[in-house]
């Protein structure tokens, strides 16, 4: 074939190879997305405040309207030096209970303790304390959930007298109290209604704290026990919504049980507003 007059091969490739380079360039520079970056929201001072922001970014997990707040490079950078959540959450350690994600905050915005069904001693309660007592942290959560494996195994352990194994024992012996409300009212579901009252057992030891009851009754801290569905999404609250609040959360009788239907033991179970005595750990 006569090649006279035509370029010669390497510049058509050259050529060929330029072109699709700009025109893959132009191409991403019409389609990456535009960073931008929200401003933050003012940091909530008081428990109705704080209370109502969770209570809000559970409404968005729900509904699967989540805005994903302070989680980008400049939020990053400006809470390096220092941090002042507005919250304390005391949650369990499973794994489908991560309290960032269901209350849809960001980095800096929350303390986060996770132990098996919410067991506390010295070294837990010295870390919720750390917030209100530190940094005027005005609330603090107590989060049980649905189906919680570690109070399921607690119960039966407890009461088949059959100790579990290694360090897993201390949990149990931890839930003792909130077993003991369970055995005199079982509900339909023990497990479930354990899980509750172990809730309620927490929430009550950390208001009546030695250290924390007097922000307590000053009105500068609240603490709240809520209960947490696997299955909806929803956080239900169980005792000490703030005064004032927006909103105490839903009816005890619309949380779904670990069965997916109402759960009897919702307000069947020990009344809220029963005593318990606050064990030497809580003080």
């Amino acid at each position: 074939m006569d090649r006279a007059g035509l370029p010669p091969r390497r510049f058509v490739l050259t050529g060929g190879l330029t072109a699709a380079a700009a025109l893959l360039t132009g191409c991403s520079a019409k389609t990456a997305p535009k960073a931008t970056t929200a401003a933050p929201e003012p940091r909530p001072s008081t428990p109705e405040g704080a209370y109502s922001r969770l209570m809000e970014g559970n409404k968005r997990w729900v509904s699967g309207s989540l805005n994903h707040p302070d989680r980008d490079p400049d939020r990053r950078e400006l809470v390096a030096q220092a941090q002042d959540p507005y919250g304390v959450i005391l949650a369990c350690i499973d794994s489908r209970v991560p309290p960032e994600l269901l209350f849809d905050t960001g980095l800096g915005d929350l303390f986060v303790l996770r132990t098996g069904g919410q067991a506390v001693g010295p070294v837990v309660t010295g870390s919720v304390e750390f917030g209100p007592m530190t940094a005027g942290t005005p609330l603090v959560m107590v989060l049980g959930h649905q189906r919680c494996g570690a109070i399921d195994a607690s119960y039966k352990a407890l009461r088949d007298g059959e100790p579990l194994p290694g360090n897993l024992q201390a949990i149990a012996k931890a839930l003792v109290p909130a077993y003991e409300l369970t055995v005199k009212d079982p509900g339909a579901d023990p497990v479930d209604t354990m899980i509750r009252n172990q809730i309620k057992v927490t929430a009550e030891e950390l208001r009546a704290n030695r250290d924390l009851a007097p922000l307590v009754r000053k009105g500068s801290l609240s603490v709240v026990g809520a209960y947490y569905s696997l299955d909806t999404g929803q956080v239900e609250v169980l005792t000490g919504a703030p005064t004032g609040s927006a909103s105490a959360g839903p009816s005890p009788s619309a949380s779904a049980s670990p069965s997916g239907s109402a759960s009897p033991s919702g307000s069947a179970s020990p009344s809220e507003s029963a005593s318990v005595s606050p064990s030497p750990d809580a003080s």
